[in-house]
């Protein structure tokens, strides 16, 4: 590490990167998540790091924010040794960090968020610091208003808010694009170009190489626990990145021909759903038609009613007005077993809390929603062996990266997880699948494998309603297109001819 230059003037002009990790290593029971991993971040840049999931991004970012603790290696910060043992440790070094998934209390106010977990209260300093940074991350919102009323740009915001209050001057944007439309990501990206030439450094992890290439000065590409390689966002392809990520061409969502029938699989009819508070619907005469062989997708900025009609149609949700039919068969009022007993698969929108137990093995989360059915139930109990073999068939029909089947789900990757939950819902002949977002947050090799398994099922006869924030996979994949806006079905779209710019503006409701 260098303390710096002298700069024309004499005077010695600091040159040490916002971020040095040499040599990092880090070992689980099994596997080398990190192999010597050497990532040099200048200061005032926009650094992006690319990798399949499992391939270490995640650990090097754990480790660089106080999480984990590396086997091997060195860190520095601002030309400095460190050590972090804890976050608190990294945020005292002016490392900040923004999840995936927001960590906001809808409940409290602007104010009261970023305050949660600081020191200090309220009060005058507090409020004109936390406007100033407003200004700075482009939130318009009053420090009095409260999160539940903010939209899903705005959030984002305050997330980074957030850490910045804390002192943050390098911040890690874990996949902060992921539930943004089009117009909404080129104004983060407009935001952080601004905060860049004030001096922030950004650690930008993303598997869409189209935004990385925008918005990056350079790219580090992370392969198996390695370092692959740092390109020059101006020069690479994306062909280039993803043979560089995972050895292969970037694979790009095609539904191919048509295979929709005239046969009824899904028939929602004037569906509605009052909020807890009663003051209002979240969703309001939803009447919605799938096919079998169709791929129907709703397009909606996140908070529109995407979660309560998936919810709805699959039970989870009481009080609701009107009819949901399977095949004419009115499930209305049957729960969310009886659904799926009926043939209804589901992806839900986040695998963690809704489609996996964590610590539980690989064939125990197998036997989740299907410890009724054959091949895992017999006589109405669960047979182990069945459900082993079954998963063993899962694991390799559906690519899923794993030193076994009895190994717990938290431990394989995102994508690997995802692939897993995709396998097993798709296992059983479904009928319909509701898929929710069903690669967020998965690299592109994760990605073309479950296409090709929606393309292959829904070319079998399967009905699919698909809920996605990658507008690219909604037209890719999808037959028929509707958009969602404050509980409402207010339009279609086709997707031969829209473009995501034109959905996007549908979606915000700027077309009307």
């Amino acid at each position: 590490m260098t303390d710096g230059e002298r700069g024309a003037d004499g005077a010695r002009v600091d040159t040490a990167p916002a971020v040095e990790l040499r040599g990092i290593t880090k070992r689980f029971p099994g596997v080398v998540a990190n192999s010597r991993i050497d990532l040099v971040v200048a200061r005032a840049e926009v650094h992006a790091l690319c990798g399949e999931n499992g391939a270490g991004k995640s650990t090097l970012m754990k480790i660089l924010y106080g999480m984990q603790a590396p086997d091997e290696g060195t860190v520095g910060v601002d030309g400095e040794p460190v050590a972090f043992r804890s976050p608190a440790d990294a945020i005292a070094a002016g490392i900040g960090m923004v999840h995936q998934h927001f960590m906001l209390a809808d409940n409290l106010t602007v104010a009261e968020n970023v305050l949660l977990g600081a020191s200090g209260g309220i009060g005058r300093a507090a409020r004109e610091r936390i406007a100033e940074l407003a200004r700075t991350v482009g939130l318009n919102a009053a420090p009095d208003e409260r999160v539940e009323r903010l939209g899903v740009a705005d959030r984002q915001r305050l997330e980074i808010l957030k850490v910045l209050y804390r002192g943050a001057r390098t911040v890690i944007l874990d996949e902060p694009t992921s539930v943004l439309v089009p117009q909404e990501v080129d104004e983060l990206f407009a935001t952080l170009r601004g905060m860049r030439a004030e001096g922030y450094t950004f650690l930008f992890i993303s598997h869409k190489l189209d935004e990385v290439r925008a918005i990056a000065d350079r790219i580090t590409v992370i392969r198996r626990g390695r370092s692959v390689g740092t390109a020059d966002p101006s020069t690479v392809t994306n062909r280039e990145l993803a043979e560089m990520m995972v050895g292969s061409e970037l694979p790009t969502p095609d539904a191919g021909a048509s295979t929709v029938t005239d046969r009824e699989v899904l028939r929602v009819e004037g569906l509605g759903l009052p909020a807890p508070s009663g003051d209002r619907d979240l969703l309001d005469g939803i009447d919605l038609v799938v096919h079998a062989g169709e791929v129907v997708g709703i397009a909606g900025v996140e908070g529109n009613g995407q979660t309560e009609l998936v919810e709805t149609i699959m039970g989870m949700r009481r009080g609701a007005r009107g009819r949901v039919l399977l095949g004419g068969r009115d499930l209305t009022g049957a729960g969310t077993m009886a659904r799926r007993e009926a043939g209804v698969g589901y992806v839900p929108e986040d695998r963690s809390r809704y489609g996996l137990l964590g610590e539980q093995t690989l064939w125990e989360n197998r036997v989740l929603g299907f410890q009724t059915r054959t091949p895992i139930a017999r006589h109405g109990l669960v047979d182990r062996s069945a459900a082993r073999s079954d998963t063993e068939r899962i694991v390799r029909d559906f690519d899923v990266r794993t030193p076994g089947i009895d190994v717990t789900a938290a431990a394989l990757s995102g994508g690997n997880q995802q692939k897993l939950v995709v396998g097993r819902e798709l296992s059983g002949d479904p009928v319909l699948l509701i898929a929710a977002h069903p690669t967020r947050g998965v690299d592109v090799g994760a990605q073309a494998g479950i296409w090709a398994e929606l393309r292959r099922a829904r070319a079998a006869g399967l009905a699919v309603l698909l809920v996605s924030a990658d507008l690219d996979e909604l037209i890719g994949l999808s037959d028929t297109l509707a958009v969602i806006l404050d509980g409402r079905l207010v339009g279609t779209a086709d997707p031969a001819t829209v473009t995501p710019e034109e959905l996007g503006t549908a979606m915000t409701g700027a077309a009307a």
